[in-house]
């Protein structure tokens, strides 16, 4: 098989896998709504106040981003991931779950932005830039939580491990896309925001060349 039957048949079969379990799937959107409507139920005034709705929605995105791909590779057992190192190449099979959980962030993203919306108000006054923000966000935590997960699948898939590992990852991402967010929300005035969106590009770009690099030798052991 060439590398795009490789990656079309690996991306079609995360989809199906999804499909099969679909508790885990109704669990993150249950989980989505359930934090949105702790905040509604909780009576936190957001409304008028653009800077606590843009913190509240970023760490609803992060945690159901860590709920939904933190399984990529601990839902797989050993011999079937014994089958898929005979078969396929590490980097097809890496980049097929980044490019599923990518869609699967996604959509959730959007969910979490629709939900809190209408619940919360929608202060965003530029929604092209916050979607490119959703984008960028959606890519950034694919890359790095799937290569996290096959590190936490080789070390009897420690919890602790993720979370230790996630956290140096993902907080420069975290931050750049609270200053984006924050300028789509009119929070900040910045019209030279183009450095951060380099700045958020070149994170996911080094992420995405490590993950290629590191992953067939953790595939290997």
């Amino acid at each position: 098989m060439n590398f795009f039957s490789q990656f079309f048949t690996l991306l079609k079969k995360e989809f199906i896998i999804e499909f099969r379990q679909r508790y885990a799937i109704s669990g993150i959107v249950l989980y989505v709504f359930s934090m949105v409507f702790v905040v509604y139920v909780a009576s936190i005034s957001i409304k008028g106040q653009a800077q606590v709705w843009n913190i509240l929605f970023w760490l609803i995105v992060l945690f159901a981003g860590i709920n939904a791909v933190v399984k990529s590779f601990v839902q797989e057992s050993g011999a079937r991931q014994l089958y898929y190192y005979q078969l396929v190449d590490p980097s097809t099979l890496v980049l097929a779950k980044v490019t599923y959980n990518t869609l699967l962030l996604l959509v959730l993203n959007l969910l979490a932005y629709g939900t809190f919306s209408l619940v919360a108000g929608n202060p965003v006054k530029d929604l092209g830039l916050f979607a490119l923000v959703i984008l960028l966000g959606s890519i950034g935590f694919a890359i790095a939580f799937t290569f996290i997960s096959s590190i936490a699948a080789k070390a009897n898939n420690s919890a602790t491990l993720v979370a230790i590992l996630s956290f140096p990852v993902i907080l420069p991402i975290l931050l750049t896309l609270l200053r984006l967010s924050s300028i789509a929300l009119r929070v900040i005035q910045d019209t030279a925001f183009q450095k951060d969106i380099i700045n958020l590009l070149a994170i996911d770009g080094i992420l995405i060349a490590l993950t290629f690099v590191l992953f067939p030798y953790i595939w290997r052991d």
